[in-house]
């Protein structure tokens, strides 16, 4: 005889710890932040325990990582141990070519995983382009969540070691913990490991008033921009654009595109928020990943403000490598038009990926040209006046909005249909009665911009009263905000836009 109370536990423990595609565990899901509560009391104890606590983070890491991406949580467990193994064959080699040998391995085995798992389709469908259709079959290749995130950290490891910069591990379960650690596992920030390895084996965990303040203040942020902002304005007005472009004017596709490009800003930035958070209720630091990017004056400013650990990693690992700007002018300018075609590839297995890069790479070296041909031309507008900084804000807004179209649209004709009915069939008479219609998407989208183009010195205040305030208050803020978040949301949580890379 069976009782309906006890197949109900039965069959909630058994979801607990089943794998569903469809409902990966994310941080902004009520599930996680439950689970992060249970885990954060455990977690307290192990705090004068270095290795029962490595052990207990590894061992929720992979379970998050299993929640997300199935039985290829393995695909990360081999990923810790090659590079383990290859980093200390670096270190204990005598031979320079020996090293370099090595150091090829490492980088073949991890571009191999990324390789098969993501492009494979995608040069299938350019081979049968070239060849005819059926050349060659598509396969059901499943792409394991956040794969580039940690193939990229990983390969910085050995890296690192190989120029010397790095010495290896000696444990593994330390480097399995590197890389693994769930906060910035399935979407970044990519975390250096010579930022992150001095943090590991801390004795005791210490988290300071200051650092459980700024830690509740950026996750209740991240949720903010995640659920309430990002998932809104997607569900009810930028998914709508883009799927069907032509049953819409050129003024509302226009709004789509400026809508997308704050969408995937809180999306991704709040991501970042709460994985910085998180980590620092854990004890750890993480370097900022964001930094207000649609207040740069110029492209190279965004670039030094936007997804900041992806860009310094391709400067550090692909532009020097490749020679930087140390063999002259025109090998420089395309240096970085080469590191921004492989950054767009790195976004995804699309042409419209690789046309992404290529705009940034341009862009770019453009505006390199010009600081070498106009006297005073900055790099990051800082010194601009206000009126031609306002300008070139609006100027580089703008074209990364044009990249942002290329990145959204599901194919170029979507591309060719959105920029139609911009040029073609905007329809200024309709703009009132849009706004009028869609006022709760306009108003959140006004409120995103706004709120992002505030002084830093306001968001610096925010973040102090929230430090500050009493631990009751601080709880109240968070039920206050989680609150919310039920109330906006219009269907299930909307997983991160980043967990496709």
């Amino acid at each position: 005889m069976t009782f309906p109370a006890t197949d109900g536990i039965t069959d909630r423990l058994q979801a607990l710890f089943a794998y569903d595609a469809s409902s990966p565990l994310i941080f902004s899901s009520g599930l996680f932040l439950f689970l992060f509560a249970g885990f954060l009391l455990v977690y307290s104890v192990f705090r004068r325990a270095p290795m029962a606590r490595i052990v207990y983070v590894i061992a929720f890491s992979l379970y998050f990582y299993y929640k997300s991406s199935g039985i290829y949580f393995l695909l990360l467990v081999f990923a810790a141990a090659s590079d383990f193994l290859i980093a200390r064959g670096i270190y204990r080699a005598r031979f320079r070519w020996t090293k370099r040998w090595l150091v090829v391995l490492s980088v073949a085995v991890n571009l191999g995983m990324l390789g098969y798992f993501k492009y494979t389709n995608f040069l299938i469908d350019i081979s049968n382009q070239l060849f005819g259709q059926g050349f060659l079959q598509f396969q059901n290749i499943f792409l394991p969540v956040g794969i580039s995130f940690f193939v990229f950290q990983s390969m910085s490891y050995t890296i690192d070691i190989y120029r010397g910069q790095l010495k290896p591990l000696s444990n593994w379960l330390d480097y399995l913990f590197y890389l693994s650690f769930f906060p910035q596992l399935v979407a970044g920030p990519i975390v250096r490991a010579r930022d992150f390895i001095p943090q590991i084996r801390q004795n005791p965990v210490v988290v300071t008033r200051e650092m459980f303040g700024t830690g509740v203040f950026l996750i209740l942020t991240g949720l903010f921009k995640k659920a309430i902002i990002s998932d809104y304005i997607s569900l009810n007005f930028v998914d709508r654009i883009f799927d069907e472009p032509l049953l819409y004017s050129g003024f509302e596709c226009l709004m789509g595109i400026y809508g997308y490009a704050l969408q995937i800003y809180c999306d991704f930035s709040g991501y970042s928020d709460m994985a910085i958070g998180i980590a620092l209720l854990l004890g750890f630091r993480f370097p900022k990943n964001f930094d207000a990017p649609y207040k740069s004056a110029t492209i190279t400013e965004f670039w030094r403000r936007w997804h900041i650990s992806l860009s310094t990693w391709l400067r550090d690992y692909l532009y020097i490598s490749l020679g930087g700007n140390r063999k002259g002018r025109i090998r420089t300018y395309g240096n970085l038009l080469l590191t921004m075609l492989l950054g767009g590839l790195w976004h995804g297995a699309a042409v419209r990926f690789i046309l992404w890069g290529g705009l940034h790479g341009a862009a770019l070296a453009l505006h390199k040209l010009w600081m070498a041909l106009v006297p005073g031309a900055k790099a990051t507008g800082a010194q601009m006046h206000w009126w031609s900084r306002a300008a070139g804000m609006l100027l580089t807004f703008n074209i990364v909005c044009l990249g942002w179209l290329m990145f959204r649209a599901e194919s170029m004709q979507t591309v060719s249909l959105m920029l139609h009915q911009i040029f073609e069939n905007f329809n200024a008479a309709m703009i009132p009665q849009v706004v009028t219609g869609y006022a709760a998407v306009f108003a959140l989208i006004a409120a995103g911009y706004i709120l992002h183009l505030l002084p830093s010195a306001v968001d610096a205040v925010a973040q102090r009263i929230v430090v500050h305030a009493p631990l009751v208050l601080q709880v109240l803020m968070a039920a206050a905000m989680i609150w919310c978040v039920m109330q906006i949301k219009s269907s299930d949580i909307q997983p991160f836009i980043y967990f496709q890379f």
